[in-house]
């Protein structure tokens, strides 16, 4: 059996669990969480108000957990004006968190 054979059966077993992960977590650099100015606060509010069910909108949040920045393009499946909350398929992001969202185009327009 060549030696390239050989190490594919032992490449399931990790010596150390989780190693991989820890590793990559470590290598992520945290990005700080801008502040939005008024205009640009404004202009998120404007297009939240404007959005509805089917609409296709590009979203730029702020996700804590990750500390990162995020971008999803997407239809929206609901704007939630009481919990805060707009929902682009299975992604829920809070109207807080949002950076900048960008109104595409309407389905079926």
């Amino acid at each position: 059996m060549p030696i390239s054979e050989r190490a594919k059966q032992f490449s399931p077993f990790a010596a150390l669990k989780g190693l991989s992960e820890a590793l990559a977590k470590k290598e992520h650099l945290p990005v700080p969480r801008k502040e939005l100015s008024d205009e640009q606060a404004e202009s998120i509010n404007r297009t939240l108000l404007a959005s509805q069910r089917g609409d296709v909108v590009t979203a730029v949040w702020y996700d804590g957990e990750r500390q990162e920045y995020v971008q999803l393009t997407g239809v929206v499946s609901d704007v939630d004006l009481l919990s805060r909350v707009l929902q682009i398929g299975s992604h829920a992001i809070p109207f807080a968190e949002l950076a900048d969202l960008i109104l595409e185009g309407r389905e079926g327009s």
